[in-house]
């Protein structure tokens, strides 16, 4: 009895060691593959619905746009949300700024958003704190307080590369994406400072710290993930379209030398951003397509980490299969 009994443990430790997310794909980026695709999931939005993107810099190109995105919006009934940045474009360049809301107001106006769908920005009045499980760099996550008047969130992500974390999808827009201007701050200094300090922010001494940097990004994905699991729920998609080398958060983003992939929905955000970067890796360089540039980002930046580490705290799998939905 007591050896059959350790065969069966053994068997579930088995199991669930080769256990693999399912992350569905489609090559079709338009309105209605979005909305196949959510539908995929089988995970419906409930209650009050946040759908978080980033409505992009003033000047950048690169965002996901209005017109792809509004038949899912309208779908789950939901609220585009978005917070501030941590820091300003210089100079002459406030008209695309997104560090304070009268600024970011205007970029989401420009760039087409009040046209279609209510928006909130979540950290415009204030900001609160959230549990953090793995506390080795944040104590806690310093996110939009209006994160508190939803109940389900919709994680709407562009893949493309990132200056300082190699890449953005799933985990950079559930971290830094919902993170406060302070919260971001607090990411990005691996815990340092915890009110922004604009001065300071950029200095080694803040941020000199990457991998514990790439750590908070994690830890911060996993305390909103946590955050809406004790609610309705959170899912999560990946659209890999436009990609430069830089984040829609950069002004002038590098041009873009990658062709548009698809699109990519998991209920784990960690398979998911383990697939859009395998997925990169396995591009091939012709004459209108080369993910050199991207793939060098991601590497010098240890971008990966971020994916490992978030494994490692128990947020998701690296483990996945890849499951088509075009016919």
């Amino acid at each position: 009895m007591k050896k059959s009994f350790l065969t069966i443990i053994t068997l579930l430790v088995a199991v669930t060691a080769t256990a693999q997310s399912k992350v569905y794909v489609t090559r079709d980026i338009s309105p209605e593959s979005l909305v196949r695709i959510y539908k995929m999931l089988g995970v419906p939005a409930k209650g009050r619905v946040a759908v978080k993107i980033s409505t992009g810099e003033g000047s950048n190109p690169n965002y996901l746009k209005p017109e792809l995105i509004k038949d899912l919006v309208l779908e789950v009934d939901g609220t585009i949300v978005e917070c501030n940045t941590a820091y300003g474009s210089g100079p002459g360049n406030e008209r695309d700024e997104r560090n304070t809301s009268a600024n970011h107001w205007k970029v989401i106006e420009r760039h087409g958003f009040l046209k279609y769908f209510p928006v909130d920005i979540m950290d415009e009045y204030d900001e609160i704190r959230i549990p953090v499980k793995d506390q080795k760099n944040i104590k806690y996550d310093i996110v939009g307080g209006h994160i508190a008047n939803y109940d389900f969130m919709v994680l709407l992500s562009h893949f493309k590369g990132h200056p300082m974390g190699g890449y953005g999808g799933a985990l950079k827009n559930l971290s830094i994406g919902c993170a406060s201007s302070n919260g971001k701050a607090y990411i990005h200094s691996a815990g340092k400072m915890e009110k922004l300090d604009m001065g300071k922010l950029w200095t080694p001494e803040y941020i000199g710290n990457q991998d514990g940097f790439l750590e908070s990004m994690a830890a911060a994905a996993q305390a909103v993930v946590n955050y809406f699991e004790r609610q309705q729920g959170i899912i999560f998609i990946s659209v890999m379209n436009n990609m430069s080398i830089d984040c829609d958060c950069v002004d002038h983003p590098a041009p873009v030398k990658l062709e548009d992939y698809g699109i990519l929905a998991s209920t784990d955000p960690v398979a998911l951003d383990q697939a859009c970067v395998d997925i990169i890796n396995q591009q091939k360089v012709t004459a209108t397509n080369d993910p050199t540039d991207l793939l060098n980002r991601i590497n010098k930046q240890h971008g990966i980490h971020t994916i490992e580490w978030a494994e490692k705290i128990g947020l998701g799998s690296r483990n996945y299969s890849l499951i088509s939905i075009d016919q």
